[in-house]
């Protein structure tokens, strides 16, 4: 017997509103966090900070994040079916997870052979304005992309939003980190403020996959 054909998921006006907004602020993600990690990256290198190179990667992988949800979103605005908008649902939610294992891997190593070498890294002021940039933005974008998921239903979105606001958490401990090694010369301050992001970033990561199962 032919199985049934798989149903077209309804999407209504006010859906296909919410839809294009979730897709405009992945969109504004992908755009800003492209050009934060060109600035980190290449600022972290010249300063030798870790927490600074590590917030340029963390930038990388919320573009990667981004991408992935806001495929899924636009899938659903052309018509896919709710079996297949399940399985875009939980495959984003695993992608989100596995980029906060990546980053928690990366932060750990380069700043354990940073604090093991004693290798100080010079002020950044780039560094830390860009930093100050996010801590002002990332609140305002993460909000609107939890409210926006939410009225969704969609918990890829919303935990894209929890990586947004932990992108967040890195401005604010990068800052400290930049800040306290410019102003005192804690050289340490900065491997010691990336090691602070490890915790919540894996808490994070367990917790989208674990909502990817109840998805699958």
């Amino acid at each position: 017997m032919p199985s049934a054909p798989a149903r077209s998921s309804p999407v209504t006006a006010t859906r296909r509103r919410l839809l294009r907004r979730g897709m405009l602020l992945e969109g504004l993600t992908i755009g800003y966090n492209i050009a934060e990690a060109i600035i980190a990256i290449t600022a972290g290198i010249f300063a030798g900070s870790v927490a600074l190179v590590g917030f340029g990667f963390d930038s990388i992988i919320e573009v990667i994040a981004a991408t992935v949800v806001g495929h899924r979103l636009l899938a659903e605005t052309r018509g896919s079916s709710v079996q297949e908008a399940a399985r875009q649902e939980s495959r984003a939610l695993k992608v989100v997870a596995v980029t906060f294992f990546l980053l928690s891997a990366y932060i750990l190593w380069d700043a354990a052979r940073k604090l093991g070498g004693f290798e100080p890294p010079l002020p950044s002021l780039l560094g830390i304005i860009i930093a100050a940039l996010s801590v002002l933005l990332m609140p305002a974008l993460g909000w609107m992309k939890h409210r926006t998921g939410r009225a969704l239903g969609s918990k890829a979105l919303m935990a894209d939003a929890k990586e947004t606001m932990v992108c967040w958490y890195l401005s604010v401990t990068l800052l400290l980190g930049l800040g306290l090694n410019a102003a005192l010369g804690w050289w340490w301050a900065d491997p010691v403020a990336a090691l602070a992001m490890i915790p919540l970033l894996i808490h994070e990561g367990r917790e989208a996959w674990e909502e990817a199962g109840e998805s699958d």
